[in-house]
């Protein structure tokens, strides 16, 4: 080789390129950001649109569809996910992976512009966000004070806090848990504004008339000009109570405290917020789509410490969940795994070679190639995340091959009579083409990785670049300096140790013996060829047996408990049903095992949470799932409501989203897709694989329906306007006006006292003024009420209504088999009209299978086509190539044995063998082709080449199962991703390297027999040029006649 021959000649410049490549690795490699996983977070662009007063329905017909219809041309479009409910309409837009997130959001502003002259009147602007607005904070910062009310709490983090965090790099939004937005609130007296002869109307006129502030011109004298201005008068509660909103009997000034009660009180009473029963505010927060968890984390943390200098005395703000602690225990696990793996491998190499001089040689390639990978991977946008240093893990054991195989071929040599230098120089040539064959090999197998799509090809194309560049950089080492390190440090009298004579003495024994199974196969090719086979067919079964899923059910450390009680429930009744979970949950933090509990009351729907906070992995002694499994019944005993224990979903998606199936049923009308609901509900509902079912289409909403008579209304005076506003602000919430309270501007609301609002009779007592006569008219008189059900959320994607499905699996059950019962009882229930669209983890795993068998096959391909071309045969690399299925029978059985699962780890794992597994088919078939070339008959040559290939196999199958073991026994956060690629790879590489020292010779015996070198050809031409000298174009140019 090349390469090698000027590295022995000039060892100072083969030493020196080493130590660049170290310098500006480290250079690189402290610029790469740190993450839990490459970006996998398609980037959403949500508008939201209100459209105070209007049905589900009508946002629907006006609002939704005209935006979908507008944006559904944009470039790079994945989906877009639309629900419409009383009063607001919301578009989430996702993009595919890669897309610029600002740019993504310019073109849906620019397009949403468009048609808001198209949209209603009374709706309001969009508003454009880069956020889903259902994603899940990625961390929650409480904050408690035992001074203060909790509206004077939330008051001080709405304009305090959450604009500082908001402000953090990498914030989309924050979420106040809890919140008490304080506000002047108006609570009206139908009874008193009746005896009075006020109604709403007069209310809301002397409240917007009376609290202005205005400008009211500009004095001008010789010197200055004063700027003049009419300061409002109503700042305090007594301000607003004492408001004249109407003249009485005898010119009897009625003030607004006559006919309502005045006080400052929350907006919204509704949302709970407690940390372990101590009642708060929470704060959550959420990263922008395509942000770093950990960056955000470490930047809210340094606003927090911030913070904490001038927060009052008497507030104090505590960390309450942060999903980065996953995130940087799992990669504290990965960098152990990398030391151990390290330090494994220096061992297996010490045992081997005997001496600590001889495993330095290859032992230095480790740092040299790992730290050389940052100088691609840093150019390239990639970043230290779990995957790559996985990569680095697996890497470890695979960059010493190179070297493995140098030095020992160098040292047989040495030990033959032949000088150091002339050994390296010989043994470095003679090893060189086989070196570049495995490493070009590996980066052949990793290639159709690189090229997948979606979810999958994103997170993997960084592990398979990294491993690529890892065991392309050691080739280099090993080529160069690794020979330079032989012919300086070795010598035929090095391994005289008692290591090495131990050593020496295991392994002759194990040649021994192994040339007496090679004679019997050699002798019974076909046998082998049955055994063959019949591993080919056990692999089938097993693959067939083995459960499927996208990814392993992850502890990160941390459970939601979902609290849904009946539709319409009120806030204290759900606050009623998560205290009784509470209950049955105690126990578990008084043990130990659960450290927080975070309890939430959504006001908006009147749904509940539990967030429990486990504690750290190494503190407890089972997996979260088996503590599911055991919460769930439980959890039954709430019988108020339905308490659902769900985990996070894995790979850190969508900032903290949770691990349920998910799937839309879509279809031209509800009213059709409500009859398929009904069937699929109440099959679902019978299967053993799921706790729970829910769907988001619930037309059980009660709902009373008021009929305006409007000829009677017409008859009497009163205005439909006046009926709906007057009902509007009594039975809801209208804001009317603002007051200033220490700089800060704060809403106004009417509505009617609590006792005046319960019973539909209620509504018929309320009055209202006619427009001919000025006499109240009640409202009894023109209008009648209907009770009735509806549905108040009518959800579409793609353009499409749909109704989508939540469902909650029992903790064992694995995603192939939810699937699976999904679709059958599709098949079954529904007819072919009805699709169904699977959402989340569940869409991923349909799309990642396909491309994992695509990959592999093109692994396959890729591999064999390169060991052609290396070759010059396409019989040899059909040899070499039978290692693979023995390599994956290896990886089943061990995914078999060790209870995994076949997964996106697990299947990457395989891919990643065929390489593997014909590296020692390519040492084996390589030198024996240069004994044959040297003359030696083709049985004793596949014989001595066998033989002689035994000790570097074993040596760097060794290395590579050690590089792998830590993986295998991993523990701690992020262990369920780890252990299926290192059994994989661990089994998969043990099984292969055994038979394969049977198989390949066996297969060669076969089929290999008529086949020649790759040199065959050029040996050839110079036998012909000898027999046949002629003349060159210089030579025939000169025997030209002179003219």
């Amino acid at each position: 080789m090349l390469l090698s021959d000027i590295s022995i000649k000039r060892p100072v410049v083969a030493t020196v390129a080493s130590l660049l490549l170290v310098v500006f690795g480290l250079f690189a490699g402290l610029r790469l950001p740190v993450r839990e996983t490459p970006d996998i977070d398609r980037p959403v662009v949500s508008v939201r649109v209100s459209y105070p007063g209007a049905s589900a329905e009508v946002v629907e017909s006006q609002v939704v569809r005209i935006i979908e219809e507008q944006i559904g041309g944009i470039q790079g479009v994945e989906t877009i996910n639309a629900f419409s409910r009383d009063g607001s309409g919301n578009i989430n837009i996702e993009f595919d992976v890669g897309r610029n997130i600002d740019e993504a959001a310019n073109d849906v502003r620019d397009q949403v512009s468009r048609v808001v002259n198209r949209l209603p009147q009374d709706a309001n602007p969009p508003v454009i966000q880069k956020a889903d607005p259902d994603s899940q904070p990625i961390m929650w910062l409480n904050v408690f004070s035992d001074t203060r009310s909790a509206m004077e709490l939330s008051d001080y983090v709405t304009h305090n806090l959450e604009p500082r965090f908001s402000t953090v790099a990498g914030v989309a939004a924050v979420r106040v848990g809890g919140d008490r937005e304080k506000a002047m609130r108006v609570w009206l007296d139908r009874r008193a504004m009746a005896a009075r002869g006020v109604t709403v109307s007069d209310v809301e006129r002397a409240l917007r008339s009376e609290n202005v502030e205005l400008g009211a011109g500009m004095l001008e004298s010789q010197d200055r000009n004063y700027t003049m201005r009419t300061i409002r008068a109503y700042r305090t509660v007594e301000d607003f109570a004492s408001l004249v909103i109407a003249r009485g009997e005898n010119n009897y000034l009625v003030r607004l405290s006559e006919v309502a009660k005045v006080e400052l009180a929350p907006v919204d009473d509704k949302q709970v917020y407690r940390q372990d029963g101590r009642p708060g505010v929470g704060i959550g927060i959420i990263k922008q789509p395509g942000a770093s968890t950990l960056g955000v984390s470490k930047a809210v943390r340094a606003e927090v410490d911030q913070i904490r200098r001038t927060i009052p005395s008497d507030l104090s703000l505590m960390y309450n969940h942060d999903s980065a602690e996953y995130i940087s225990a799992a990669l504290r696990e990965v960098v152990i795994a990398m030391v151990v793996a390290a330090a494994m491998v220096v061992a297996v190499i010490y045992l081997f070679l005997g001496t600590v001089r001889a495993a330095i040689i290859p032992t230095v390639t480790v740092p040299i190639s790992l730290i050389a990978t940052a100088i691609v991977l840093w150019p390239l946008g990639f970043s230290i995340n779990i995957l790559t240093l996985l990569a680095m893990v697996l890497a470890i054991g695979l960059v010493v091959d190179d070297a493995i195989i140098m030095l020992e071929n160098i040292h047989r040599r040495m030990k033959s009579g032949e000088p150091p230098l002339l050994a390296a120089y010989r043994g470095a040539k003679q090893v060189g083409m086989a070196v570049v064959s495995t490493t070009l090999v590996l980066i052949a197998a990793f290639i159709p990785v690189t090229l997948m799509e979606g979810t999958v090809g994103t997170l993997f194309f960084e592990f398979a670049v990294s491993m690529s560049v890892a065991v392309a950089f050691s080739m280099f080492v090993s080529l160069t300096l690794t020979p330079v390190m032989c012919s300086k440090i070795l010598s035929s009298e090095l391994d005289d140790s008692v290591v090495a004579h131990k050593a020496n003495e295991v392994f002759e024994k194990l040649k021994a013996w192994y040339i007496k199974v090679l004679e019997k196969a050699l002798d019974r090719p076909y046998v082998v060829l049955g055994g063959f086979t019949g591993i080919i067919i056990l692999a089938g079964g097993m693959f067939m047996v083995l459960p499927q899923e996208f990814t392993p059910k992850e502890d990160r450390g941390m459970m939601m408990v979902n609290i849904r009680p009946p539709e319409a429930a009120t806030a204290g009744y759900t606050d009623r049903q998560v205290r009784d979970a509470v209950e049955i949950l105690k126990p578990y933090v008084a043990s130990g095992e659960v450290q927080r509990m975070q309890e939430r009351v959504d006001g908006d729907d009147g749904d509940g949470s539990i967030r429990l906070i486990m504690a750290p992995w190494e503190e407890r002694d089972r997996h979260i799932t088996t503590f599911l499994n055991e919460v769930a019944p439980k959890l039954k005993q709430v019988t108020g409501a339905r308490a659902t224990p769900n985990l996070p979903s894995g790979l850190g998606r969508g900032g903290g989203g949770f691990n349920n199936l998910n799937f839309a049923l879509t279809g031209p009308t509800y009213e059709q897709l409500r009859g398929w609901r009904d069937e699929l509900m109440d099959a679902l509902a019978d299967s053993p694989y799921f706790i729970e079912v829910r769907n988001s289409f619930r037309e059980d909403t009660p709902q009373i329906r008021i009929r305006i008579n409007r000829t009677r209304a017409a008859d009497l005076g009163v205005s439909v306007g006046s009926i709906g506003q007057t009902l509007a602000t009594m039975l809801g919430s209208r804001r009317v006006t603002t007051f200033v309270d220490n700089g800060e501007e704060y809403d106004v609301l009417l509505q009617g006292q609590l006792e005046d609002r319960r019973t539909p009779t209620d509504v018929s007592n309320i009055y209202v003024r006619s427009d001919t006569t000025g006499e109240l008219v009640p409202l009894s008189s023109v209008v009648t009420l209907e009770e009735g059900t509806y549905a108040n959320f009518l959800p579409r994607l793609d353009r499409r209504r749909a109704i989508f499905f939540n469902l909650f699996p029992v903790g064992d059950a694995n995603l192939a088999e939810l699937v699976a019962e999904v679709e059958a009882i599709v098949d079954q229930q529904l007819p072919d009209a009805a699709q169904i669209i699977w959402r989340g983890e569940a869409a991923d795993y349909k799309e990642t299978g396909y491309f994992i068998y695509f990959s592999f096959a093109l692994a396959l391909l890729v591999v064999f086509l390169v060991l052609a071309a290396q070759f010059e045969s396409f019989v040899h690399p059909l040899i070499i190539m039978m290692t693979v299925p023995l390599a994956v029978f290896g990886a089943l059985i061990g995914l078999l044995l060790f209870g995994q699962t076949i997964n996106i780890y697990s299947q990457i794992g395989i891919i990643v063998l065929v390489g593997l597994a014909a590296k020692n088919g390519i040492l084996i078939v390589e030198f024996t082709n240069q004994l044959r070339d040297a003359g030696m008959p083709f049985r004793e040559a596949l014989i001595q080449g066998a033989v002689t290939r035994l000790r570097p196999i074993v040596m760097t199958a060794l290395a590579t199962v050690m590089g792998a073991l830590p993986l295998v026994l991993a523990t701690g956060a992020g262990a369920e991703g780890r252990q299926p690629i290192g059994v994989t790879i661990f089994t998969g590489v043990m099984f292969a390297a055994m038979i394969t020292l049977v198989v390949v010779p066996a297969f060669y015996m076969l089929i290999a027999k008529g086949t020649d070198s790759p040199g065959r050809v050029a040996a050839d031409l110079r036998d012909f040029e000898r027999k046949h000298p002629g003349f060159d174009s210089s030579d025939t140019a000169d025997q030209q006649p002179a003219e």
